[in-house]
């Protein structure tokens, strides 16, 4: 009598596909430098001028301009392919990333960092092409698509949990331009493997379902995107006050670790969360997630306030764990509202509020920091939590009135 064969791990049917594998791994060797990048900023440019405002300026202004250039890259990927555009794009970004390193290693006008910074706005976002893949692979499986984006979702934590560590580690021990440096070929050399990848590309569409703008008639999109707005705000201010803290107790190296840890709770929290099959309406289960978010975000609060860098890295560790359900869960929102052959520039849309956020985010947690003290700073971030859940609240709110009688 033979035993029916255990089943398999929804991960496992993931790679099962041919193609999978491999435009996952170089995905991952792009994406790892996306965690790396502001930390190494702030760390090579603070210890170079001396300055955290600056510091915090100059990485919003390069998130802000990422904002705005970003989906039109992601429309030109939808519409001439990833290979085609990807590589090119990415090619302008290091550029901007090894001007910075050259304005700040010589000393160049403050003004120059924010032109050099500035021409990042290029960089492709390689975790929505990686998304793409997997919705046009499973594109007539919900749960297998659910289980990817949470897959996505654990790997885009596991980058900015081990970049900003290696980012600390490599600006700290070697030179304070080295994380922008290894950062910069890292995600060269992933985007350029990545995109050989083209067996498990998204074909182009034949005729665009529209060329307009996806807010414009998207009466769903435009909260969401507002939400993303906020919680940028949340991560970009987050990041800043604890490299502040951490700096103020004597332990600047030990900004990346503590850092990490808030990423690894998100990351684990992702990966399980991907093996639920969650039950009703997508858009209630956004709002809980977001009132669990904010309740967490007081934790890191409380804990800055008793002076100890240890019971901070145990708040973030907790506070993370409310990330990746509402990042996964938003994230699928989007993608239920966006046109499939538009499918990258919607994700884009929504990393555009996350950066643009992260900006807001970075600038005023900076200023909180050198002015206010950087367990101050928490503020911040807890402050953005609490806006993205009345943001979502509200939308949900006017959207229950504009619906007619009886829906």
């Amino acid at each position: 009598m033979s035993s029916a064969p255990p089943p398999r791990s929804p991960y496992a049917a993931l790679f099962a596909v041919p193609g999978a594998a491999a435009f996952t791994l170089w995905n991952v060797l792009a994406r790892l430098p996306m965690g790396m990048f502001g930390v190494s900023a702030v760390l090579m440019i603070s210890a170079a001028r001396g300055s955290y405002a600056l510091a915090g300026a100059v990485t919003a202004t390069g998130l802000a301009a990422t904002a705005v250039v970003g989906p039109w890259t992601a429309r030109m990927v939808d519409r001439y392919g990833q290979a085609r555009v990807a590589v090119p794009a990415a090619s302008v970004g290091v550029l901007g990333s090894l001007g910075l390193v050259v304005c700040v290693r010589y000393d160049a006008p403050a003004w120059t960092l924010f032109a050099a910074y500035a021409a990042t706005a290029t960089t492709p976002n390689t975790g929505g092409m990686s998304r793409a893949r997997w919705a046009h692979l499973f594109r007539d499986d919900a749960a297998a698509r659910h289980t990817a984006n949470s897959f996505e979702q654990a790997v885009d934590e596991a980058c900015f949990m081990l970049g900003p560590v290696l980012a600390a580690f490599l600006c700290t021990t070697f030179f304070p331009e080295a994380g922008t440096l290894v950062g910069a070929c890292m995600f060269l050399t992933g985007t350029v493997l990545f995109a050989a990848q083209r067996r498990t590309e998204p074909p182009l569409s034949p005729r665009p379902s529209s060329s307009g703008s996806l807010l414009r008639g998207n009466a769903a999109l435009a909260p969401l995107l507002a939400v993303f707005v906020c919680t940028g705000a949340l991560f970009g201010s987050l990041e800043v006050a604890t490299i502040g803290f951490a700096d103020e107790r004597g332990h600047r190296g030990a900004a990346g670790v503590v850092l990490a840890l808030q990423a690894a709770g998100s990351c684990a929290a992702g990966l399980l969360y991907g093996l639920a099959r969650p039950a009703g309406q997508p858009g209630d289960r956004f709002r809980r997630c977001l009132a669990l978010m904010a309740a967490l975000a007081l934790l890191p609060l409380a804990a800055a306030g008793t002076g100890s860098l240890l019971a901070l890295a145990g708040a973030l560790l907790v506070a993370g764990m409310a990330t990746a359900p509402t990042m996964v869960t938003g994230m699928g929102l989007v993608q239920s509202t966006t046109p499939p052959d538009r499918l990258n520039e919607g994700m884009t849309l929504a990393v555009t509020g996350l950066l643009g956020g992260i900006a807001a985010g970075s600038a005023a947690g900076g200023w909180s920091v050198e002015h206010l003290g950087a367990a101050a700073g928490f503020v911040v971030p807890a402050s953005a939590a609490s806006l993205a859940l009345l943001t979502a609240a509200t939308g949900r709110a006017r959207a229950v009135r504009g619906a007619p009688a009886g829906s």
